[in-house]
């Protein structure tokens, strides 16, 4: 079919080509040696995405050639919305509230273009076709003030209340957090229709908040019933028969050092000082492609989550915990089954030789960042406590040092962005937020987790294997230009005029260490270039330098880990033969499209549980006043950014000392009076005025001594 569908739009990319009729598809097709009769299925499938329109006449047609253009509204919670375009390359339209007609966020529709991008400003666009809908079922509060009842999105972007019939309340009462699905769409001036389908409590119980943010996500917080019996069936030792023809390890001296609370370790790791004088470095993963075979409903339904979640108050894992926790796991003083990659690096942190091998390994020591912090720091307990690879640990530490000066001698960026540790109550209330330490173990482990992810996807494609690669591409050059405009106003210079390399940025990064400025730079940078993806090409990761780069070592909670630990596996045994190869080539972008969203979709679902939980520690300190930095700039004011990462706003109608307006090149808000500045960077002493749980709103206003503002 979709072979079928990519001919067809080859007939619209003849020149001077206009609407056509079926007969005239169905003509092309066979003249380049198609099947005909496919041809009406596959054009009223392609009406239906949105890539052909039906016009007046009976003909069919490119959206572009009739004025009009496919993508996903991205709504807001005043009405109005935008088009982003399925073609990547086009500008994003401005929909106005009376042309969004029924529209809601996340809806994939066709607009037509109503006036064209001109003099800076954005395109404006009116909904004319409603292709699929995004939002069947919704999260929200159930709100029965009097006889009616109606459910409040928790998602402001939908624009809209949900009405409920009486007998379609399933059990809701005022104030719970429910789940309804939506059984009438919104139609001119008539409200969407909906029933309850499940009730999460009321919007006060311990837990209800981060519970319906995971409903709004869509992620699957249970395992169905036939994943939970296969994890259940599978054994919590080892068998022998298992560990025969791997390399055993067992004798080796392996630790795993991972947070004091992690529970799923699937990385492990060796060292030897080699009689050479270069290192050997073993990062030893867990086998969960030995447990879950492809196609198994472990394996749908870990392809299905695609990544495991961490939220301040509990985790969403992507396998069972007899897996994640139990018999995948890298716990203590048992054997485990692992893939290992054993690299030998020399004393420019280069990997001289890299094998890649199935294992057998028994964790000898759980340490855990902390405690081997505290050895690095000669606390003499800890020291006493681990005196038999106290000289393992120091050579690790030596290794380390040589990555990082590797890294840093090939450009690849280090962002020290702070990260923020919620801590909850036993009710799961926030009371208190701390940055998360990055200390010197911290960095150990993602240099040798960084080093076998290199040497394993440099494997796959010097092999020329089917594969998952990590891609991260090069960033986009108009981005560039206005983050380097963006840093000269700090009196830093960055050069675009070609493309821009990761050791220029590298470099910056290093000029701004230890500065006021640092953090807001380091977060617009990243702003500025592209997300990493799973892709099944080599284009290489720019963030890291690095021409090839893969996910190797986290497949407990990573679905594209545990694929690629397939694929390595069916190689070492000879078993890619050319039809598995092609098998494997044709599943590699589905896979890697679907863990992609996942991955977005569990980022963005952590993100709103970090700011639900930032908001409600703050609701215990309004009132109160903090020093910190403005971290973004719009035209409805700044926001401010504590040390701890908490963020509000100060709206510009708290700056009542001048009419500021907002100056989109500089990243400032410029007093027309006063010629004053407010930039990013600038440090900003301010009030809690107001908080939004429900929201995750921070409202600040300037207290006295608030900021020293700069002439323009």
């Amino acid at each position: 079919m979709q072979e079928m569908m990519e001919n067809i739009l080859s007939y619209f990319d003849r020149p001077k080509c206009g609407p056509a009729e079926l007969s005239q598809l169905q003509a092309f097709v066979k003249a380049q040696g198609g099947e005909a009769g496919g041809v009406k299925e596959a054009v009223l499938e392609m009406v239906g995405q949105g890539k052909l329109v039906l016009t007046q006449n009976g003909r069919y047609a490119t959206p572009a050639m009739i004025g009009l253009l496919a993508g996903r509204i991205q709504g807001n919670a005043k009405g109005f919305g935008f088009l982003i375009p399925d073609d990547e390359e086009a500008d994003d339209l401005f929909i106005p509230a009376n042309g969004m007609k029924s529209a809601m966020h996340k809806d994939r529709v066709l607009c037509r273009i109503i006036r064209q991008p001109q003099n800076g400003r954005s395109g404006e666009g009116e909904v004319v076709q409603i292709l699929s809908r995004a939002n069947s079922r919704v999260v929200g509060l159930f709100d029965r003030p009097w006889k009616s009842a109606f459910v409040i999105p928790d998602d402001p972007r939908l624009g809209q209340d949900i009405h409920i019939s009486h007998e379609l309340y399933g059990g809701a009462k005022h104030e719970d957090k429910v789940v309804v699905e939506i059984i009438k769409w919104p139609s001119g001036n008539r409200a969407a229709e909906g029933k309850v389908v499940e009730v999460l409590g009321n919007k006060d119980d311990p837990g209800c908040d981060v519970l319906s943010i995971i409903r709004q996500a869509g992620l699957p917080e249970v395992f169905p019933q036939g994943v939970l019996d296969a994890a259940r069936a599978i054994p919590q030792e080892v068998p022998e028969a298992a560990k025969q023809g791997r390399k055993d390890f067992r004798d080796w001296t392996v630790m795993t050092i991972d947070g004091a609370d992690s529970k799923d370790l699937d990385d492990a790791i060796s060292i030897k000082r080699l009689e050479n004088g270069r290192y050997q470095l073993g990062v030893h993963i867990a086998d969960v492609s030995h447990y879950v075979q492809e196609s198994s409903l472990l394996d749908q339904e870990a392809l299905l989550r695609g990544t495991s979640v961490y939220f301040a108050d509990r985790v969403i894992p992507m396998l069972p915990p007899e897996l994640s926790n139990g018999i995948c796991s890298l716990n203590p003083d048992v054997d485990r089954l692992t893939l290992s990659c054993i690299m030998e690096i020399d004393e420019n942190g280069e990997v001289q030789d890299a094998q890649i091998v199935e294992s057998v390994i028994n964790n000898k020591y759980r340490m855990t960042y902390d405690g081997v912090n505290k050895i690095f720091a000669g606390d003499e307990e800890m020291c006493r406590a681990y005196a038999p690879i106290l000289e393992d640990l120091g050579t690790m530490r030596e290794l380390m040092d040589l990555l990082l000066a590797r890294r840093e001698r090939n450009g690849g960026l280090d962002f020290d962005v702070p990260e923020a540790k919620i801590i909850l109550n036993e009710k799961g209330r926030a009371v208190d937020v701390v940055l998360r330490e990055r200390g010197i173990s911290e960095r150990m482990i993602e240099e040798f987790m960084l080093a076998a992810n290199r040497s394993v996807a440099l494997c796959a494609r010097h092999a020329e294997l089917p594969f998952l690669y990590r891609v991260h591409e090069d960033p986009d050059k108009d981005k560039m230009k206005e983050f380097a405009q963006f840093v000269n106003a700090f009196g830093y210079t960055l050069k675009v005029k070609g493309k821009v390399t990761p050791k220029q940025l590298q470099e910056l990064l290093e000029q701004i260490e230890g500065t006021p400025e640092e953090n807001v730079i380091n977060q617009v940078m990243l702003r500025s270039m592209q997300k990493a993806k799973y892709l099944e090409l080599p284009l290489g990761h720019f963030g890291l330098a690095a021409p090839d780069y893969c996910h190797f070592t986290s497949p407990i909670r990573r679905y594209p880990d545990l694929e690629i630990h397939r694929i390595l596996k069916e190689w070492l045994h000879g078993k890619l033969d050319e039809k598995r190869v092609k098998q494997l080539e044709k599943a590699m972008p589905g896979i890697a499209q679907q863990t992609s969203q996942a991955e977005r979709s569990a980022m963005e679902a952590e993100r709103a549980v970090d700011d639900l939980k930032k908001a409600e520690y703050m609701m215990d300190h309004v009132g109160e006043e903090y020093d910190g930095v403005i971290s973004g700039v719009t035209q409805y004011g700044v926001y401010v950014q504590l040390p701890n990462t908490v963020e509000g706003l100060v709206h510009v109608s708290a700056l009542d000392n001048d009419y500021y307006v907002f100056d989109e090149k500089r990243y400032a808000l410029i007093g027309e009076r006063t010629r004053k500045s407010l930039r990013l960077g600038d440090p900003a002493r301010v009030r809690v005025d107001a908080v939004d749980v429900d929201l995750r709103r921070i409202d600040f206003g300037p207290a006295p001594g608030w900021l020293d503002a700069k002439e323009s």
